[in-house]
């Protein structure tokens, strides 16, 4: 399994036409702190004989990766920045493949009281109010797209003197809210699989706006001839098996399933 960042990536990919058996396929920091491409990438090798090389980065930077053609498909979570690169042409269509949720997280005394909120929106009232400490992606993932919809929900601005936008990854940004004492939108899987938790706890959940939707997009070979599209249709075909299935709903972390399987019918 080969995993490259940013950096690396142009590296390999100027080095000559990719081998016949190998897919570029850009994800999700989140996806791939939870663990679970460490589950997946050497089952997809034995079934299908695919290396599949992934490019770890946010949603944001998965979307133009796929305008780009730099990869042969992404894997994803903002539905209305997957539709729209759908509409747009840049992707073939868009294949729901398995889900989980968005969490709060912040320091176990819980400063601005989210333990007793009512809904994700009074969570983050809650804490603008207690001016507490919260940490931000800030880089255009799924992540952060999400956690902008909460805020705009809640009708709130977060105010620049207790909020921080770290500009980095699911496992990074959680570091820096373990040092600060801050809260953090997170995705469950992520928090689970975090080793650095400190003083954080999982404070505040189960909100139907926090349901996180993950996705499968192939990018179109009409824009991008050079795309390994049989690849890329030979991976969700995989994805939407049932040993997928097993894969995905068995993966654990002391006895919390981080994800749940929910394939469904592409949407052309």
């Amino acid at each position: 399994m080969k995993t490259f960042v940013a950096g690396l990536w142009l590296t390999v990919a100027t080095t000559g036409a990719a081998f016949a058996e190998d897919l570029k396929l850009a994800v999700t920091t989140s996806f791939h702190n939870s663990g679970l491409a460490e589950v997946l990438l050497p089952a997809i090798k034995d079934d299908t004989g695919f290396d599949v090389q992934l490019l770890v980065v946010g949603t944001g930077q998965a979307i133009r990766l796929g305008e780009a053609g730099d990869v042969d498909a992404i894997l994803v979570h903002s539905r209305a920045a997957e539709e729209a690169f759908v509409d747009a042409g840049h992707g073939t269509h868009r294949r729901e493949i398995m889900y989980n949720d968005f969490v709060l997280i912040g320091p176990a005394e819980d400063p601005a009281g989210i333990k007793a909120a009512t809904s994700a929106s009074d969570a983050l009232a809650r804490i603008s109010d207690a001016g507490a400490a919260f940490i931000s992606r800030g880089d255009d993932s799924g992540t952060h797209k999400a956690e902008k919809q909460l805020w705009a929900a809640a009708d709130l601005t977060p105010a620049a003197d207790w909020y921080r936008e770290a500009g980095a990854g699911m496992g990074a940004a959680l570091n820096i809210a373990a040092g600060m004492q801050a809260y953090i939108l997170s995705d469950r899987a992520s928090w689970l699989n975090f080793g650095n938790k400190g003083d954080l706890a999982l404070l505040f959940a189960g909100d139907p706006v926090l349901f996180n939707q993950y996705a499968f997009l192939p990018v179109n070979p009409e824009n991008h001839p050079h795309v390994n599209a049989k690849g890329a249709q030979v991976l969700e075909s995989w994805l939407i098996s049932d040993r997928a299935r097993e894969l995905i709903d068995g993966y654990q972390i002391n006895g919390e399933t981080l994800f749940t399987f929910n394939a469904t019918p592409a949407a052309r």
